[in-house]
């Protein structure tokens, strides 16, 4: 895979050194905020309902002492900073399966891997578990396989985090602040630059400076969704974002082709984008209750308004039920 086409000898990255802080005293960090995220996630998404079905599916042969098809029911990702893939198919065995290489997904001989036609990317706390959470409610809802994209989370997130980014994500959006950041880390601390940007380091002609990944599209989500709709020899045909995910949509499609866009559905879940793609069809709900959607549309109006909140679990009412939603911007 290219490793980027801006990478300097190794001899004019020596002085950079000095910049890098011990991976040992990061990572710990970034892996702390990211199970705080976790957290936020079983406010914001159907976590309840993704542990009780998997556990449903499985308890038929946890009482036969044989392992269970849900080969990731604890989604041992939810603390790895690094992101992943997730194919989740609430109607097939083994339920979710994992990648965690984008160019190892587009390679992949498995039929599953080809044909899944519809791609979830999650916002504030997107770690594995809420990622997991969407897809398996729009899975179920329409019957078909969806591919969650589990952000990395990296020191960028962490300084954006602390600057109060799930408030601000559409002005952060429309700075594109996050690859200004990472940008940044990846000229003065190339190695600091690297935690959590694995997944989107796997993508086909990803760019480095001194070695340190950087956006091409804003995020790593947008960058990986990019890639997924340019290399794909069929492409998706659906994407749902919720929050800040629904902008990491926006921007991974704004520079495909017509072709690569034809006959393709963007559903946004608490966040209106801009509808700027030709020929794309957008569906888009927002709360009348949910101030968090409401502070980030930025004149970009929905099509339907809910009498909903935020969040999308439907413990906490009035949620977007998610599947529901998603099911009803599809024709019959």
């Amino acid at each position: 895979m290219p490793a980027g086409d801006n990478r300097p000898a190794p001899a004019d990255r020596d002085f950079l050194s000095f910049f890098d802080l011990p991976e040992p005293f990061v990572e710990p960090a970034v892996r702390a905020c990211r199970l705080f995220n976790t957290v936020l996630d079983s406010v914001f998404y159907d976590v309840p309902t993704l542990r009780a079905a998997l556990a449903e599916k499985d308890e038929p042969m946890r009482k036969l002492g044989e392992k269970p098809p849900s080969r990731i029911v604890d989604f041992d990702a939810l603390s790895d900073p690094e992101g992943s893939l997730l194919l989740i198919d609430a109607t097939t065995e083994p339920y979710v399966h994992k990648y965690k290489n984008v160019e190892l997904f587009l390679n992949s001989p498995y039929e599953e891997t080809r044909k899944v036609a519809i791609a979830t990317i999650t916002g504030v706390g997107s770690s594995a578990l809420g990622s997991a959470a969407l897809a398996w409610n729009i899975s179920v809802a329409l019957g078909q396989p969806v591919l969650a994209i589990v952000p990395g989370y990296g020191v960028a997130d962490v300084m954006l985090q602390a600057l109060g980014g799930w408030f601000g994500f559409g002005l952060y959006d429309f700075l594109q602040t996050k690859g200004v950041v990472q940008n940044s880390l990846a000229n003065l601390a190339p190695q600091t630059a690297r935690i959590g940007r694995q997944l989107s380091a796997s993508t086909p002609d990803a760019k480095t400076v001194h070695g340190g990944p950087v956006f091409r599209h804003g995020s790593g989500s947008s960058d990986v969704l990019h890639a997924l709709m340019q290399y794909r020899e069929q492409p998706f045909r659906l994407l749902v974002g919720h929050s800040k995910g629904a902008l990491q949509i926006g921007n991974a499609i704004a520079s495909l082709t017509a072709a690569q866009t034809a006959g393709l559905r963007v559903v946004t879940l608490g966040c209106p984008i801009a509808k700027s793609v030709e020929g794309v069809s957008y569906h888009q709900y927002l709360g009348l209750y949910d101030a968090l959607g409401q502070l980030n549309m930025w004149e970009n109006w929905p099509d339907r308004w809910t009498s909903t909140w935020h969040s999308t679990n439907p413990e906490l009412p009035p949620a977007m039920i998610a599947g529901e939603l998603t099911k009803d911007a599809i024709p019959a």
